[in-house]
């Protein structure tokens, strides 16, 4: 007798969904531990890079690129950085422990219960209480971060001088964010849960099909109606540098549309550039820092690199792995979404996890509370696969014959971002989604020249329907 491989799967969940919901297992107390241990794991990391601060020399790549005064700085900024995330680390740990040892979660859906009720409805509205929910639990969180927030960009930044924002601004800021988590968020988890409530057991393809229309529709509605609330987008005006751009992806068949420039120094003094579009229209972005700090072809060859991400499909390919993580997250979700055991383990009265109508967003937020320790795997993972990217995207700038203007540029945004020119291996493999400096710079040294490029065009068909924006 032979099975569909649908059935197969459909059957395995079925046991894993007996095994799982299972009322001997206490999952309060699991999620406790991982934390514990996902945090202990965090700080040891983070204490594992500070020794490199206390290093008197930048690396031999570096020592005649650094001078003295530069490199002191840059230690001393990347200590201060290091600092401030380890006790933001054991801030956010504390808090997340308080909320699921007292049972915050249980007493604020009863909470926000209690205001839908306050405005005549029932408990029939389950999708309204859901979103009610989930703005309080929202603002739980996001209130205590705000004095870390601040004294981020206003004592840290400022202290280094990378701070360029007003309190008004950073106030401003803060609102549009959470204003645009009530316009675009709220919808977006209402269509969540509908899908779910509506597709039943079958919904892991619809909803699939559903976040992915979001994410693309994102890539045209975040640079045309987003972006423009925080930052202003400027053509680049006619010049050598616009000229040798518009030259630079004619060269490559890059479909550009229009080529901007970003005022980065609104609020800070870091630099970078980036790219986003459709297949067929796309528009390069350039912060009015790297254009202040850099050389024409400097700037010139660090779109270089950019364009090595479109040419190989980057985006796309981080897209697709997106999604493969995704599909494998709601799979698992589908194992949980009715357990009685989970709801108990966080103070809810278990027969919500199988009654209708069912508040499912209860299941997939402490559903997200088991899963969350694997999403250490999943960097790892996923920072390993961009470091490649990052590589490949360099020997493409080579291959373009801009490798000397490259390297200075590079070497230029980390002595302008005051980065610390040493990382301890298990701290770079965890945090960084980029190689080091001394790395690139080795690698560059080290191509020795690899299948020449196809340029006039023909590197168009290496891309996707919509591609996110990819920083250097």
């Amino acid at each position: 007798m032979s099975y569909s491989p649908v059935a197969l799967l459909t059957g395995y969940i079925a046991k894993w969904t007996q095994l799982a919901d299972n009322p001997s297992i206490n999952y309060k107390t699991l999620v406790i531990c991982f934390t514990w241990v996902q945090t202990a794991f965090e700080v040891y990391v983070l204490r594992r890079q500070i020794p490199c601060y206390d290093r008197p020399a930048p690396p031999p790549a570096l020592k005649d690129h650094l001078p003295t005064e530069t490199f002191s700085k840059a230690q001393i900024y990347s200590r201060d950085k290091t600092s401030y995330a380890l006790a933001k680390l054991v801030f956010d740990f504390l808090l997340g422990y308080g909320l699921i040892k007292t049972g915050a979660f249980s007493t604020l859906w009863d909470f926000a219960g209690e205001l839908l009720n306050g405005l005549g409805l029932g408990n029939e509205w389950v999708i309204t209480h859901s979103l009610l929910w989930m703005t309080v639990l929202t603002l739980t969180t996001a209130i205590p971060g705000l004095p870390w927030s601040y004294y981020h960009t206003f004592v840290l930044e400022e202290k280094h001088g990378f701070n360029k924002s007003t309190l008004g601004l950073w106030v401003a800021d803060t609102l549009k964010t959470y204003a645009l988590f009530a316009v675009i968020g709220l919808p977006v988890l209402a269509g969540f849960l509908r899908i779910i409530e509506w597709a039943g057991k079958s919904f892991v393809p619809w909803l699939m099909l559903f976040l992915l229309t979001i994410q693309l529709s994102l890539q045209i509605v975040y640079p045309t109606f987003i972006q423009p609330l925080f930052n202003k987008l400027d053509p680049l005006p006619e010049g050598e540098l616009r000229s040798k751009v518009e030259e630079l992806a004619s060269q490559l068949g890059f479909p550009l549309k229009h080529l901007y420039v970003i005022d980065g120094s609104k609020r800070s003094s870091h630099s970078n550039a980036y790219f986003y579009g459709l297949p067929w229209s796309k528009h390069i972005v350039i912060y009015d820092t790297l254009i202040k700090d850099s050389t024409v072809d400097e700037v010139v060859a660090v779109l270089g690199h950019e364009l090595g991400h479109w040419y190989f499909a980057h985006p796309t390919k981080l897209l697709l792995i997106t999604q493969l993580h995704l599909l494998l997250t709601l799979t698992i979700f589908s194992i949980f979404i009715n357990n009685k055991a989970l709801y108990s383990s966080f103070g809810f009265d278990p027969s919500l996890a199988v009654t209708a109508p069912q508040p499912i967003c209860i299941g997939f937020v402490l559903f997200q509370l088991v899963l969350e320790p694997t999403d250490a795997l999943v960097k790892f993972l996923l920072h390993a696969e961009t470091r490649r990217m990052e590589y490949q995207a360099d020997e493409f700038a080579v291959q373009l014959g801009k490798k000397k203007d490259l390297a200075s540029a590079l070497i230029k945004l980390h002595v302008t971002n005051l980065s610390s020119p040493h990382s301890d291996w298990l701290y770079s493999m965890y945090h960084h989604s980029h190689p080091t400096l001394p790395e690139r710079l080795n690698a560059m040294d080290a191509y020795k020249g690899g299948k020449p490029l196809e340029l006039k065009g023909t590197a168009g068909t290496n891309t996707s329907a919509s591609e996110a924006k990819k920083d250097l």
